[in-house]
């Protein structure tokens, strides 16, 4: 069961910054200090019994319509790509929690976060400090230059449970003063996690060719390699890190470009087998011989594009140590899965230390997007404006990073319990349909159930988002992705609330198999 939390500004910002921060209002306003101070000290619940109580009464209703209809046709300006996967339908009215009512006055379960970016859930009760750090007159808007007193806190605070420490740890100076490759200590504040792998990525290409034209590289002519997850083809399609155009041509967009990069040397991308580390190890020695040089290794820990597939700590930990034998960076991309485990990054439960960690999307907690790489200073080598975003430095951005980081820290341990529960709920429900699925993918709440043939898989995820108001998805536009129908619970679903989720599951694969006796 989750505990309640309850802290004021101060708690989480300081008295000397918020006595700071009150006698600056009461300059500007004419306000009065001492109620700016008694504002700024109030407590805000956190897990309130009555918002607890509420998700477990909406988990019910889920599927049902509960309000008319919002009889609108307004269909905006978009793209013919994005035209064409509207689901107007289910497009929020409003959110509570894990739920939110769409258009169409149905209640829906927010089976996927609302794709990764509300571990906490809609409108998240700590989340209210943000609205009286607005009353106080914190401005949201910084510069880089600029960076403000809870964005430095909140960078401390990141590179301290990076290296699983407290932020007023005395071993946070050496952590911050290293120059040791796999010790994170440097912050760069972006607002996607595609401008954050891009970051590392930069980082990684300088190496290779100067970014500013004065200095000389270390592997100057030399043709960067990097090295990408393959999909069970052998192809690209395995990774996913972000849509920059550099991003994208390592998982086989732009083929034509990255075909004349190859060709004249410029970079190449090479994908690893899923958990071969002999695989690994043979492809990082072919191509740390001239004329090539390994450039890094981009990963993430659940291939949450790919089928939900979870990388092994076996296969990591020797391809993390073979990367530091060859001088190879790597990339732990974890904009899926940070926040959604009690010590707030998965890299840590396996034991591995990376150069890069990219992080965003939970954290926030969907009130902003503000995402980060968090880099070892021995790849510094970016200048001021070499990876950067005007609004990158947002206070409040930062403000819901701390309140997320700070529920999670007391709650960890339950919710990781939940997140067992669930895998082993899909666990039980996917032996119950042998004839449809052979298991289960992914890690606690990002969980996915393994189907035999795409077409159940599709099948499944239609009925379960359509009729039962479940968000799920099903990668049906890739070639070689395995049939997985993927879910990431909030991390406030509880274990009966997951129960019910089984339950509306089995219905759709009743549904899928009455379905193909049909047939």
């Amino acid at each position: 069961m989750l505990k309640n939390l309850q802290l004021s500004l101060a708690d989480l910002l300081g008295d000397e910054y918020i006595s700071a921060v009150c006698a600056a209002r009461s300059f500007l306003t004419g306000e009065s200090g001492a109620a700016l101070k008694a504002a700024a000290e109030e407590k805000t619940d956190f897990w309130p019994e009555s918002f607890a109580r509420r998700q477990e009464e909406l988990m019910a209703s889920v599927g049902t319509r509960v309000v008319p209809a919002f009889p609108d046709s307004e269909s905006g300006a978009p793209t013919r790509a994005y035209a064409a996967a509207q689901h107007t339908h289910a497009a929020p009215l409003s959110g509570f929690g894990a739920f939110r009512t769409g258009e169409d006055g149905r209640l829906y379960f927010a089976g996927k976060s609302e794709h990764y970016q509300i571990p906490l859930g809609h409108a998240f009760p700590g989340y209210r400090l943000i609205e009286k750090a607005r009353e106080l007159g914190i401005p949201n808007a910084t510069h880089n230059n600029t960076r403000g007193y809870i964005t430095r806190r909140l960078e401390r605070a990141l590179i301290a449970a990076a290296n699983g420490l407290e932020p007023d740890d005395p071993r946070m100076e050496q952590v911050l003063s290293s120059r040791k490759p796999g010790v994170l200590n440097t912050v760069i504040n972006l607002e996607t996690g595609s401008l954050a792998v891009e970051a590392a990525l930069k980082m990684m290409l300088t190496r290779f060719f100067s970014l500013d034209g004065q200095t000389e590289p270390e592997y100057a002519g030399r043709i960067p390699v990097f090295l990408v997850m393959a999909d069970h083809a052998g192809g690209l399609t395995g990774n996913y890190h972000g849509t920059t155009v550099l991003a994208q041509t390592l998982r086989g967009l732009w083929p034509q470009l990255y075909r004349q990069a190859e060709e004249t040397a410029l970079y190449k991308v090479v994908p690893v087998p899923i958990n071969d580390p002999d695989a690994f190890e043979a492809i990082l020695t072919r191509y740390n011989q001239a004329p090539y040089k390994t450039a890094g290794f981009c990963h993430e820990l659940i291939l949450m594009n790919y089928g939900g597939i979870r990388l092994e700590e076996q296969y990591l930990q020797r391809a993390y140590a073979l990367c530091r034998k060859t001088d190879t960076p790597v990339l732990c991309d974890e904009i899926q899965s940070c926040a959604w485990y009690g010590g707030l990054f998965l890299f840590r439960r396996y034991g591995l230390e990376p150069d890069f960690v990219s992080v965003g999307k939970g954290f926030p907690g969907g009130e902003y997007p503000a995402s980060k790489i968090l880099a070892s200073s021995a790849f510094d080598s970016m200048s001021q404006f070499g990876a950067l975003v005007t609004n990158g430095q947002e206070e409040l951005a930062s403000l819901s990073y701390l309140i997320t980081m700070a529920f999670i820290r007391e709650n960890g341990e339950a919710m990781e319990q939940t997140g067992r529960f669930y895998h082993e709920c899909l666990r039980s429900l996917a032996a119950r349909y042998p004839d449809l699925c052979d298991g289960v993918t992914g890690d606690g709440h990002m969980s996915a159930l393994s189907f035999r043939r795409i077409e159940q898989a599709a099948a499944f995820c239609r009925y379960l988002n359509n009729n039962l108001c479940v968000d799920a998805s099903a990668q049906t536009y890739k070639i070689n992705c395995p049939p997985v129908v993927l879910t990431k619970l909030p991390l406030i679903t509880s274990e009966s609330m997951a129960e019910r989720l089984t339950a509306l599951m089995e219905q759709a694969l009743q549904q899928t198999l009455r379905g193909e006796a049909s047939v």
